[in-house]
């Protein structure tokens, strides 16, 4: 059994003819809601900036640390999580981090201060930051070379939906309600797409019958230790100096 059978299980002709199953068309929309729910909860704190700062009576540069605090840990959970997203059923892993950004969105909502909420965002940041690369992990895994473009372009439409659809619900919430009210239907709605995911889809384990050489300490030391990492930062110069120190840090990983 090859990489590809594992990847791309379903390629025969009455598959492609017929287009998606009822089964995928589900799991599609699953993911693109799972999506949706994450960037309604990154991209609505800006508009809720005129509400929540005399709520809260914080300043503007108090609110731009709360709403740069996602952005930063979920660029560090990301990194982290690159070593050890290939070890388990993504399926699961999948719904580890959903819970934790719900959890994390659910301290936003409840939140009586600036603490809280700055810590609520780092949660929600720290979980939500994942769930993205697993979203796209899983249509890779599941949906065959020939479909693959056009079901990410679907996932995809979340972030269209969040502006059009998340961004002004919340501030009608925000506006009739409380900023409190905003966040927490993203929970309500989080916990229902949580739901569903965890009765429709099937496990997601194909990739942990590919043999995998290293563990996951070394797999995250080699992913850190890519050039291409910094080299949109650092210059052509700065990143050859790190491509050598890649090199030999593989070297290293192999001599061990």
């Amino acid at each position: 059994m090859t990489e590809q059978t594992l990847a791309a299980p379903i390629d025969d002709q009455p598959e492609r003819e017929r287009g998606f199953s009822r089964y995928q068309s589900l799991l599609i929309a699953l993911l693109a809601l799972a999506q949706f729910t994450i960037i309604v909860d990154f991209v609505i704190m800006s508009p809720l900036g005129a509400i929540l700062m005399p709520a809260l009576n914080i300043s503007a540069g108090q609110f731009g640390v709360a709403v740069s605090a996602y952005a930063f840990s979920a660029g560090i959970s990301g990194v982290l999580a690159a070593g050890f997203a290939d070890r388990f059923d993504r399926k699961r892993f999948l719904l580890f981090f959903y819970v934790g950004f719900t959890l994390g969105t659910l301290l936003c909502a409840l939140a009586p201060n600036c603490h809280l909420l700055l810590l609520g965002r780092v949660v929600t940041g720290l979980f939500g930051g994942v769930i993205g690369s697993v979203v796209l992990a899983i249509v890779t895994d599941l949906f065959a070379l020939h479909l693959r473009g056009r079901v990410m372009g679907f996932v995809q439409t979340a972030f269209a939906a969040s502006q059009v659809l998340g961004i002004p619900a919340g501030l009608f919430l925000a506006n009739h309600w409380s900023w409190h009210t905003a966040f927490g239907a993203i929970v309500v709605l989080s916990i229902a797409t949580m739901a569903a995911i965890l009765l429709v889809m099937r496990p997601v384990d194909g990739h942990l019958r590919l043999k995998q050489d290293h563990n996951a300490f070394r797999h995250l030391i080699a992913t850190v230790g890519q050039p291409q990492l910094y080299a949109c930062v650092c210059g052509d110069d700065a990143a050859g100096n790190r491509r050598v120190h890649a090199d030999a840090v593989r070297q290293r990983l192999h001599r061990a």
